[in-house]
């Protein structure tokens, strides 16, 4: 599989950008959050004046075998459907990419059915959909190995025009489930914490979901590679989420991560490479059960819990406008010192 050599975030200049965060024309920690992501932002750029440049979201799309057991409320067809959508610009994250300035582009990682080649999205489907984890595992090693390789291509194509800070977001029948199992078996989460009501079960449903995972889950027990769990569970849209993440640490952008799939796919990359948890924002806490345990178990918090459960990477796009605010008090507000104020005013 292709390594990637992500380094650890420099702290050598904090002390010079804490000091610039502290000095600014306000109590100490008064603007909270936005604090932390300065510093945080301003340290993976290595400057006292960060910049966000040419910002991409990327929506991968996938098909799930396992959604023939009845583990979501919608048919799989949906996924292809949604596929359309976005490209014609009629999607929540359409609509949240245009007011923020992204570029959005859309991914075919393995959906069930054949888009027309001259399609506006990217063409690289695995297969059509995983196979059934029911059954067997949902891919073959070589295919998560070409999934993680295809991501990081994509990222690399954006960071080579310019782009240095990037969303995730996707699109896939079942892929609740694909999460909820790379969740329970990664962070050796017992299943039940982790399992959620996807696009809107009822209780039987949710009960009948949990059933189904659990019998996957037993059957592909005991000790496996991190790569060995991907192709166990994984989902062609997540494995390549994994490998764009980490191309993306890799080139030292900023990775912003949306809700529950998305942060399963960021569980697979740092299960391989866990520096590249310094280059992750967390834009969103879902409102699907296991995604508050993923973040603990991570040890981050998002910026925004608003009971989002879209996917798409809708909370990313939300979640930049703060992101952006963060930087640009850093860099426009004036210091004690330029107004002319006495610090002394708030000590």
């Amino acid at each position: 599989m292709q390594t990637f050599q992500i380094k650890k975030v420099s702290t050598e200049i904090s002390a010079q950008i804490q000091h610039k965060i502290d000095f600014k024309t306000k109590p100490t920690g008064a603007l909270g959050m936005l604090e932390k992501l300065a510093l945080q932002v301003s340290l993976i750029q290595q400057t006292l004046s960060p910049a966000f440049l040419n910002p991409h979201l990327v929506v991968f799309a996938a098909d799930h075998g396992l959604a023939r057991e009845g583990v979501s409320k919608y048919p799989s067809e949906v996924t292809y459907q949604m596929v359309l959508n976005f490209v014609a610009g009629e999607a929540a994250i359409n609509v949240f990419s245009r007011q923020h300035g992204f570029t959005l582009q859309v991914v075919d990682a393995g959906v069930i059915g054949d888009f027309p080649p001259t399609l506006p999205i990217i063409h690289q489907k695995i297969a059509h959909g995983t196979k059934n984890s029911f059954h067997e595992s949902a891919m073959t090693l070589l295919e998560a190995e070409s999934c993680i390789e295809m991501g990081a291509k994509i990222v690399q194509n954006i960071f080579e025009k310019g782009c240095n800070i990037i969303g995730f977001g996707e699109m896939g029948i079942g892929n609740t489930s694909s999460a909820s199992l790379l969740m329970s078996k990664i962070c050796n989460f017992p299943l039940v914490d982790c399992v959620g009501r996807g696009t809107g079960l009822d209780d039987e449903g949710l009960k009948h979901k949990i059933s189904i995972l659990s019998k996957v889950l037993n059957k592909h027990q005991g000790e496996q590679s991190t790569l060995q769990i991907l192709a166990n569970l994984g989902g062609f849209e997540i494995a390549q989420m994994a490998g764009a993440m980490l191309q993306a640490a890799q080139n030292q952008m900023i990775i912003l991560v949306d809700g529950f799939i998305s942060t399963s796919a960021f569980l697979v990359a740092h299960a391989f490479e866990p520096n590249i948890l310094e280059y992750a924002i967390f834009c969103h806490q879902s409102d699907e059960n296991g995604h508050k345990r993923m973040l603990e178990y991570l040890n981050v918090e998002a910026i925004l819990k608003l009971n989002l459960r879209l996917g798409e990477g809708t909370g990313c796009a939300l979640a930049y406008p703060l992101i952006k605010s963060a930087i640009n008090f850093l860099n426009e507000m004036a210091s004690f010192e330029r107004a002319g104020i006495s610090n002394k005013v708030y000590n």
